[in-house]
């Protein structure tokens, strides 16, 4: 059964709170998919929800490593993946950062700009797009089929 949820924002921190609060309800690993237009709001969601994780250190985008590794202290929980597949040429590059070992191994994951690895995307995976509504507002759309 999926699940749909709408949220509206006007401001990054608010933004930024919706990822914090979505990340505390976290009890298993999971795999999170960001997509929406450049400027959305991906990676001020994520720096919210790596706080959320209780991660410290300052979060920007990994877009020219592409993947940045964190160590989780929740019970059962190994690391949080944070992924940015904007500069991907082609998605099975992902392959080669160790995708599928990382999606079995009790981490949370975060990848944006999820649409350019689709078909590497397994089932269970919650989904949330950005659209920009005005300068400051975005309507956040959160589904899974978990």
């Amino acid at each position: 059964m999926g699940l749909k949820q709408e949220f509206l924002t006007d401001s990054p921190e608010k933004t930024k709170k919706l990822g914090e609060i979505l990340a505390q309800s976290l009890m298993n690993s999971v795999l999170i998919c960001l997509s929406g237009d450049l400027g959305g709001g991906k990676t001020t969601f994520a720096q919210g929800f790596a706080a959320g994780l209780g991660i410290k250190e300052k979060i920007t985008s990994p877009s020219f490593v592409l993947m940045k590794r964190y160590l989780l202290k929740k019970k059962g929980l190994k690391y949080f993946y944070h992924f940015d597949c904007y500069r991907l040429r082609e998605p099975e590059e992902i392959l080669a950062l160790g995708w599928e070992e990382i999606l079995g191994d009790n981490n949370i994951v975060l990848v944006e700009w999820a649409d350019k690895i689709a078909g590497y995307l397994p089932q269970g995976r919650i989904k949330i797009r950005f659209e920009i509504l005005e300068e400051r507002r975005r309507e956040i759309i959160v589904t899974s089929n978990a």
